[in-house]
């Protein structure tokens, strides 16, 4: 990823931003900004919001619509995305001109994972959050297996809207056996995928969060909620729990009640680990995850990282930047230049952003740009 320029993001009337080959540290002070950019990166990357689920706080107060474009290379031509996002509209995305219904369906996308201090609910949550987030590393590692997934999720909303129906005597258990058989083919594909996916990067886990200093073995392991490895089997643990789920009104077993569990010393850092401890489990993970993706797809996806160094002691702030720049590009941002080790060396691209801009620290603001107002956005953007 190269470049990025947006209109009426958040806080930014307009923005362009240009990023490093390897690591673009962003700082300022609290609220200046520095976590919306991010923000602003992945919504390019994904058409999706990483920060909430009411979109419409995307837009800019006061604007009627955000725009983003970016801009990336590979090894064989230069790429353009953009967003377009109105409240109340469809959002408009293309990929190198051409029309497209998701960016994440889209070969030529970079890929890209994100570090929130919020995200450590990814750790501490539901299995919910764990599940969904590796079905996401899945299709980015495989993306046709992302119609595994699909197919189960429809498969499981007509098993339960039969047991609705059922409940309610407006059918007959008679259909039954069809859906459980539908169910567990789709379902024994998912595990095995899940599976596969999470024996890819648990020793790039065990490694990362060695380099990080989470002592005590830490693991990754895959918690299938079923035992079954054929979809015979499977079919027969859901019979065997029908009237169970009668009762409930809805499917308890299966797939789509697996987890992914981060541990060390033979305890899950859910339960017992340290706010520390989870947040370096988090950072080893994503960076396994990135070392599966580069590994597979030849390269490494965007590293958004927001505040990581806040609560790293020095020697922890030096070991992660020595990842970070070993291999890929990472952005993270800082409220003080002096918490990221080698920040102020060669080849670190350094940002800086203040009252709604950005620029690069070398080049400091242009005062004619800033004078001007930025641009009021007028209906929804072309393209």
């Amino acid at each position: 990823m190269t470049r990025l320029t947006l209109r009426d993001f958040r806080s930014y009337g307009t923005a362009d931003v240009q990023l490093g080959s390897g690591l673009t540290v962003v700082s300022g002070a609290n609220g200046a900004g520095k976590t919306n950019l991010l923000e602003a990166l992945y919504f390019a990357c994904t058409g999706r919001a990483c920060r909430t689920a009411n979109e419409r706080e995307l837009v800019r107060f006061g604007a009627a619509v955000t725009r983003l474009e970016l801009t990336a290379e590979d090894d064989h031509a230069t790429h353009t995305l953009t967003v377009g996002f109105q409240p109340g509209e469809a959002k408009r995305m293309t990929a190198d001109g051409a029309t497209v219904e998701r960016l994440t369906d889209t070969a030529t996308r970079p890929l890209v994972s994100v570090f929130l201090p919020d995200r450590l609910e990814l750790v501490t949550g539901v299995p919910a959050l764990r599940r969904a987030h590796l079905d996401q590393v899945v299709a980015a590692l495989w993306p046709a297996r992302v119609a595994t997934r699909r197919a189960y999720s429809a498969a499981l909303a007509q098993r339960n809207a039969l047991l609705t129906s059922i409940r309610a005597g407006r059918a007959s258990r008679a259909s039954l056996p069809a859906w459980d058989a539908e169910l567990a083919r789709h379902g024994v594909d998912l595990m095995q995928q899940r599976s596969e996916t999470v024996e890819r990067f648990e020793p790039a886990f065990v490694e990362h969060a060695a380099d990080l200093g989470l002592e005590g073995d830490p693991a990754v392991s895959y918690r299938p909620r079923s035992r079954a490895t054929t979809v015979a089997a499977l079919a027969e643990e859901l019979s065997e729990r029908v009237s169970s789920d009668l009762e409930r009104g809805f499917t308890g077993h299966g797939p789509h009640r697996d987890d992914l569990v981060l541990s060390r010393a033979g305890r899950d850092l859910r339960t017992y680990g340290s706010r520390g401890q989870q947040r370096l489990g988090l950072l080893a993970l994503l960076l396994a995850e990135r070392t599966a993706l580069a590994d597979e797809r030849g390269a490494p996806p965007l590293l958004l990282l927001d505040d990581v160094m806040s609560e790293l002691d020095v020697e922890r702030r030096e070991r992660l930047v020595t990842l970070l720049c070993a291999r890929g590009q990472s952005v993270l941002t800082t409220t003080e230049l002096a918490h990221v080790p080698g920040a102020e060396g060669p080849g670190v691209v350094r940002l800086v952003v203040a009252d709604g801009s950005v620029h690069h620290e070398d080049a400091g603001p242009d005062p004619e740009e800033d004078a001007v107002p930025p641009p009021r956005a007028q209906g929804m953007p072309g393209g």
